[in-house]
């Protein structure tokens, strides 16, 4: 099976979905398959190409166009950018040679209309993987208003890409419902979740992390919030928290990573002087299991109304390194039910600060619920969020979308 991946970011890049498409593509080369993939020569926000417009990776053959002209400066400079690519791109995929099956994300939106053209052009087969609802989630965050002009058109755009793809995967429940209520049939949606893997990230003792020694945590219980502080995330409650506890100092906060949110974060940190509160840019994947091993315990975020629209993966990382994950956002989110299936941490609604300060309190004063939630979340992603299982999913799907059996119906 010969596989195509579109996507504006890929390894090194230190982006999810980068990483996502690195571990899927390895696991589908493992297998036998041929899997190329487009992506940009930038790295995420960054101005430039700062990678080689081709190299093999693992297996994979990474075709990479276009430059980004203006990073992250501002939203019409990311459009203009985001077009730029969409050009790029075309004319690379209609130089490749045909691929069975088509895989496109959503970074940047609607590059799934790529896949759309090859279906028609070389009947490659499409599979549409929505990372990210569009125009749902800056409608969500207040970038664009419902039912304006281009709010509509750009809705009109992505349901005809959900339509005409051969298959749809959700990353989760209240996404595939949000996909659904858009008139999507159901048989064409399914549910494969994103992942961590457990060899990857293993949880590490807290008096051999060299980053608790680095911010000189010693003893002290650590909350950590990491990776993108994005529009859809609420950072207010727990920023609010660390204020409120700052005056305990059995416990700290580690802010780490960045996005649109990350200035708001730094700013409040610096005007209210919250010593107890440590800030630090995105870590290598290579740290990773240290990383998130630092914490005790981790927040995720998302803001009331954007459930569903996406959904967080860093909560699979948080499981991997055996740490309980305490959720700042509606009991409606995936994140929520999964913590709420495998007991691996807690719930609390968003801008319930009183709440939040308890439960960080409780985890400080009873090191053994911690230490009890950190493990059920390690064993049900060893179980069933694992990359080995969600990779198993995908090539299981690509299968069926081609029509290529399985082997034991090969057999048959």
């Amino acid at each position: 099976m010969r596989v195509l991946m579109i996507n504006q970011v890929f390894h090194p890049d230190v982006a999810a979905t980068a990483q996502h498409a690195h571990d899927l593509s390895r696991s589908l080369v493992a297998s036998g398959h041929e899997v190329s993939i487009i992506a940009s020569r930038a790295l995420y926000g960054q101005k430039g190409a700062a990678l080689p417009a081709y190299e093999e990776i693992d297996g994979i053959k990474v075709h990479r166009v276009g430059r980004s002209f203006f990073g992250k400066s501002s939203i019409v400079a990311r459009i203009f950018d985001f077009g730029y690519f969409y050009l790029a791109a075309a004319g690379k995929v209609l130089m490749l040679r045909r691929h069975d099956v088509s895989v496109c994300f959503t970074t940047p939106p609607f590059i799934a209309l790529l896949g759309w053209c090859l279906r028609l052009l070389k009947g490659t087969k499409m599979v549409y993987w929505v990372m990210d609802l569009y125009p749902d989630l800056p409608v969500a965050c207040g970038v664009m208003r419902e039912g304006t002009f281009s709010t509509r058109f750009f809705e009109a755009i992505n349901r005809f890409c959900l339509r005409k793809a051969d298959a749809v995967v959700a990353l989760g429940r209240c996404m595939r419902d949000r996909i659904l209520a858009k008139g999507i049939d159901k048989d064409q949606v399914q549910i494969i979740g994103v992942w961590t893997d457990s060899e990857e990230v293993k949880p590490i003792p807290r008096e051999e992390n060299q980053y608790r020694k680095e911010w000189g945590i010693e003893n002290r219980f650590l909350v950590m919030y990491s990776g993108n502080f994005g529009l859809g995330h609420d950072v207010d409650t727990f920023l609010q928290a660390a204020q409120r506890l700052q005056g305990d100092d059995r416990i700290r906060f580690a802010f780490v990573g960045g996005g649109k949110k990350k200035s708001v974060v730094e700013d409040f940190v610096n005007e209210n002087q919250l010593i107890n509160s440590v800030l630090a840019p995105y870590q290598p994947r290579e740290n990773l299991d240290e990383l998130l091993s630092a914490a005790d315990c981790h927040l995720v975020s998302l803001l009331v109304g954007v459930e569903g629209i996406m959904v967080p993966c860093k909560l699979f990382g948080i499981l991997a390194a055996a740490r309980p994950a305490l959720f700042v956002g509606s009991e409606r989110s995936e994140i929520a039910k999964v913590i709420q299936d495998d007991a691996c941490g807690s719930t609390v609604e968003e801008g319930d600060v009183d709440t939040l300060v308890r439960v960080i309190l409780a985890y400080a004063d009873d090191s053994d619920l911690a230490r009890q939630q950190g493990d059920a979340g390690r064993n049900a992603l060893i179980e069933k969020h694992a990359t080995v299982h969600r990779c198993a999913a995908w090539e299981k799907l690509l299968k069926s979308v081609v029509g290529q059996p399985e082997p034991e119906a090969m057999g048959a």
